[in-house]
Order: structure tokens, then sequence, then C-alpha cells
């Protein structure tokens, strides 16, 4: 189990999860997708300085998994 604090499933998203990585004063948060039942597919990462995730990156990552998908079939 991952607390939610490090992983957790952003709302008002199709299936886009966020991880964020604290390292020393920097939060860094990686956007991606469950492909199968144990793995993720990482879209982009990006620094974060508020507590708002940006918009332009959940749509980036959603367009990102549509791409995916689209390549895979």
């Amino acid at each position: 189990m991952v607390p939610k604090e490090y992983f957790k499933k952003l709302t008002g998203t199709n299936d886009i999860w966020e991880i964020r990585i604290q390292f020393g004063n920097n939060i860094f948060r990686f956007l991606g997708f469950y492909e199968v039942s144990n793995t993720i597919v990482l879209t982009n990462a990006f620094s974060k300085k508020s507590r708002k995730t940006p918009e332009n990156e959940i749509k980036l990552a959603e367009q990102r998994e549509k791409e995916y998908y689209e390549r895979k079939n």
C-alpha cells in the first residue's frame, strides 16, 4: 500500500494518477495511467509550486493516454 500523500487518482479525470516526490524543498509530480493491473504508464512530469495540479498538465496526460492506446491498437 502506498499512502495517498504520494500516489492518488486525480478527481475529475479519466483515470489519471499522480505520483508525488519530494526532494529537499522541491516537489515533483508525475502523471500517468494504469495500462494493466500492475503497470503504470507515466506520461509527463513537472515541478509543482501550488496545491492545485495545472489543468494543462492533466490535459497533456489524457492526450498521451489516448495516443498510447491508438498506437497500441
